[in-house]
């Protein structure tokens, strides 16, 4: 299995918007939207023209299955935050997340030579907060009723990781290295 992080194209928009109001995905976002190709062509725009977030998707052997990002990236700070999501449901479970983190650790500490690496979970998704944690990422705190989704509250799970920690062990994971476009 090849996975590679290629940068988003004008014409990933329409699957992209297909993924994001899935209800297996919005149920791990902020938001639950409902896009148009116009939303799309803004937000596409929008992305390109701000320097402190880049987006990729997810390709698996040519097959587009998912979208990376990272956001709020502050050099003076030396941090960014990160997410994911896997649209292609058919490749959840299939050991991608071991891959995805490893890799975007190391663009993160090495190509871009930050310090930190954050990331915003709901407190409810244990898996995937389980996940960062068996790479090294930390929880930093619970921001309490955070998020309001169909008039529930959620409490927000807030971790991070520092480069020094990484440096420290990666050596104990076996990962495929992928290409980052």
């Amino acid at each position: 299995m090849s996975i590679e992080l290629r940068k988003i194209s004008k014409g990933d928009l329409k699957k992209i918007s297909e993924w994001r109001m899935m209800p297996e995905v919005s149920k791990y976002m902020y938001t639950d939207p409902i896009l148009t190709m116009d939303d799309q062509l803004k937000w596409y725009e929008k992305i390109n023209n701000d320097k402190r977030c880049l987006y990729w998707k997810i390709v698996i052997d040519d097959d587009a299955i998912g979208v990376l990002s990272l956001n709020n990236i502050d050099y003076t700070n030396s941090r960014c935050v990160w997410a994911y999501y896997i649209g292609n449901i058919s490749y959840m479970g299939r050991g991608i997340a071991t891959t995805l983190e490893c890799n975007i650790y190391n663009y993160v500490f090495n190509k871009l030579n930050l310090n930190k690496l954050c990331c915003e979970v709901f407190e409810f998704n244990d898996k995937v907060i389980s996940i960062h944690k068996k790479f090294g990422s930390e929880v930093e705190g619970i921001l309490k009723s955070h998020i309001i989704k169909n008039n529930i509250k959620y409490n927000v799970v807030v971790m991070g990781i520092l480069k020094s920690k990484w440096e420290k062990i990666k050596k104990n994971y076996k990962y495929e290295k992928i290409y980052i476009e």
